[in-house]
């Protein structure tokens, strides 16, 4: 019997929705390096619920769990062959991400964060409605100058949900595709839109910052008045410019202080943020003018190049801090300008760190100049947060 010419195509992306909404992942499938580590990165709950297959089952057959993800089935599948319907159709609920959150604190197999499992399963699932809202459903980021995806043209965003859609469907060993596609789906619409950013610089401990590392396991912070300098970024507003005027008074900021030998490293602080989707990290680029032109050796440099915020400029410095092993008692010291530096000091930041973290990354001290302020690094900035999918 012959078939009309749209006939198989809209058979096959049928098809693709229906396997979007049940797709298992199997041994013998293709390794995707970029979307594991996007994965790891983003959602590491998720990742490890995906890696145990015990683990899975028990939170997909949880008797609240199981008709909730029955009722996500059934809406998906009724998008057929809408791209835009199965955007839509992937977001979840208050409703149905208060259950997941609920079930997941009996999963006692997992690491959990400082503030425990619910609390991570609530930031991946607000993660994955940001992506799905912020790159695929023209919604408005927090900081649209710099986050999201801009103006898109519609048949663009089109093909980015349908490949989205295509991706997320492809078996992937170790996923949680098996309890909910959400998951893939967000992976995949960042990849779809080169917005990769939140693994561009893994592992933190490698790379520009092996050398650094290798000396802080030896390192004898007692030697020290300050474990670190953190170096804040502040970006350019000009295309093609490495690094901003205010960017280069903070190199030699940080050059003259670290001359006096009060701190054993500088840890740099700021990603690619302006203009939107700049080729440059701030960070990257001020360490290479601190050994270039002040001969600062790359021993004493660790770099942070993902923060676009001053928020994250300090959580992610913490991280860093954290990671080397620096004395949670005892002080670094941020050098920036008096503008950003009496901003880091006020009673606005800590609101903004309440309001956009949920916790200050660490406690501002005492004042010593206009330019630098004391600070102390909080084990909280260490919680993996994919509300910002750039910058987790």
């Amino acid at each position: 019997m012959a078939r009309r010419p749209g006939h198989m195509a809209t058979l096959i992306v049928t098809m693709a929705a229906v396997a979007l909404a049940v797709a298992p992942a199997h041994a013998g499938a293709a390794r995707d390096a970029v979307t594991e580590r996007l994965s790891q990165r983003l959602f590491p709950l998720f990742d490890a619920v995906g890696r145990n297959h015990a683990t899975l089952s028990k939170l997909k057959d949880d008797p609240a769990v199981a008709p909730m993800l029955d009722v996500r089935l059934t809406r998906r599948t009724a998008c057929a062959d809408d791209p835009l319907c199965t955007a839509n159709a992937l977001l979840w609920t208050p409703a149905e991400a208060a259950t997941l959150s609920h079930a997941a604190a009996s999963l006692t197999d997992l690491a959990a964060p400082d503030d425990g499992l619910s609390a991570q399963v609530g930031r991946e699932v607000a993660g994955v409605n940001i992506i799905l809202r912020s790159y695929g459903l023209g919604g408005v980021p927090a900081y649209p100058d710099i986050d999201g995806a801009g103006a898109i043209e519609p048949r663009e965003r089109q093909a980015r949900l349908q490949a989205a859609q295509w991706l997320a469907q492809m078996p992937r060993e170790g996923s949680a595709q098996a309890l909910d596609p959400s998951i893939d789906y967000a992976l995949a619409l960042l990849d779809v839109s080169d917005r990769t950013d939140a693994i561009g610089y893994e592992p933190r401990n490698g790379g520009a910052n092996a050398p650094a590392m290798r000396r802080a396991k030896s390192i004898d912070w007692n030697s020290y008045r300050y474990t670190a300098l953190i170096v804040t970024g502040v970006g350019p507003e000009v295309d093609g410019m490495a690094v901003s005027p205010f960017g280069k008074y903070h190199v030699r900021l940080a050059a003259e202080r670290f001359a006096r030998g009060e701190a054993p490293f500088i840890v740099i602080t700021g990603g690619r943020a302006h203009p939107r989707a700049t080729p440059f990290a701030e960070a990257e680029q001020m360490r290479k003018a601190l050994i270039d032109r002040f001969g600062v050796p790359a021993e004493a440099i660790v770099i942070e190049p993902y923060a676009r915020h001053t928020t994250t400029n300090l959580r992610n410095a913490a991280r860093l801090l954290l990671m080397m092993g620096a004395p949670l008692d005892r002080d670094a010291l941020i050098v920036c300008n008096p503008g950003q530096s009496a901003m880091i000091e006020s009673a606005d930041f800590v609101r903004r760190n309440a309001d956009e973290l949920g916790y200050q990354p660490g406690v501002v001290g005492a004042r010593l100049s206009p330019t630098e302020l004391l600070f102390r690094p909080s084990p909280m900035s260490n919680r993996v947060d994919p509300r910002d999918p750039l910058d987790p």
